[in-house]
């Protein structure tokens, strides 16, 4: 089995979360090999300005798509990195307390509420400007810690160097720094985004706790979508009307006459005598 083969397998056998990772290295690889072509050809690198989620509303009209896209796209190696090795700690930790689906609907939703949050502030306070854009997986990220701590706050996970620490905690360190960033105006943009992701996913986990799902509903739109790429399939399926007592018991004996005469030719005639409709008969028969 090839590299290319065992990737594969490994994708569609794996869980959501291998898929999701699959899906940001395949990303992170596309964009900076694909760059290669573009500095060799002199061409200006268009895929960073296509896929990152701008914070001006006359470029997010221009490119919708960009609040989905950039919660998949990297491009600093460092940056990659910690997203995906975070990813997979905390998507894990998500796991152990919700479903894959709900996984995927948080991912998603709280993207899309990082996304929001980052173009609200910047189109809001004066002195942000609105030409920046935002890119990277952080605001999902934060989504799924967030769940997670609100869910079982007690929780204990073991850090690196630090030892158990309660998952609240976890959580609290992150919006600590976070919130650094924005006072020392470092990274506002993705600090912003990160305390969007970071409110849906408490309000994901406290719906949750009242016996309700929010994301029920954007699973279920993106399932219908999905389904109009899929391959219908050519099966067609007919449907026969209940057959009676007396139909029954007539076919029967028809089918046992037509079997009497077929045996009888072939005792007097032997069995070459038949036609192809009588062996294939006859054939039909002796399975029953």
């Amino acid at each position: 089995m090839s590299i290319v083969d065992e990737i594969k397998r490994s994708y569609y056998t794996g869980g959501v979360l291998t898929r999701f990772i699959y899906v940001n290295i395949g990303v992170f690889l596309f964009v900076r090999l694909s760059q290669i072509f573009f500095t060799l050809s002199g061409v200006p690198y268009p895929m960073i300005d296509w896929l990152a989620v701008p914070a001006g509303l006359s470029s997010l009209i221009l490119k919708p798509w960009t609040i989905i896209t950039y919660m998949f796209l990297h491009y600093e190696l460092i940056h990659f990195i910690f997203n995906v090795l975070v990813l997979y700690w905390f998507g894990k930790l998500f796991l152990l307390f919700f479903s894959p689906r709900q996984f995927v609907g948080v991912y998603f939703l709280g993207g899309i509420t990082g996304a929001l949050f980052f173009i609200l502030i910047f189109n809001l306070v004066p002195g942000l400007g609105t030409g920046a854009y935002m890119l990277g997986a952080s605001a999902s990220i934060m989504a799924l810690i967030f769940s997670a701590a609100r869910y079982r706050p007690d929780f204990t996970v073991y850090m690196m160097f630090i030892g158990p620490v309660k998952l609240k905690y976890v959580a609290l360190v992150y919006l600590i720094l976070d919130l650094i960033s924005i006072s020392a105006m470092t990274n506002v943009g993705g600090s912003l985004a990160h305390i969007g992701g970071a409110a849906f996913g408490w309000y994901f986990a406290g719906q949750i706790m009242k016996g309700k799902d929010v994301t029920t509903g954007f699973n279920n739109f993106t399932d219908k979508l999905l389904s109009l790429f899929k391959k219908k399939s050519t099966m067609k399926v007919t449907y026969k009307r209940p057959v009676s007592d007396m139909e029954y018991n007539a076919r029967k004996v028809k089918k046992q006459a037509e079997l009497d005469r077929i045996l009888d030719k072939v005792k007097k005639s032997g069995y070459d005598s038949l036609t192809r409709q009588e062996k294939k008969f006859l054939f039909e028969e002796s399975k029953n």
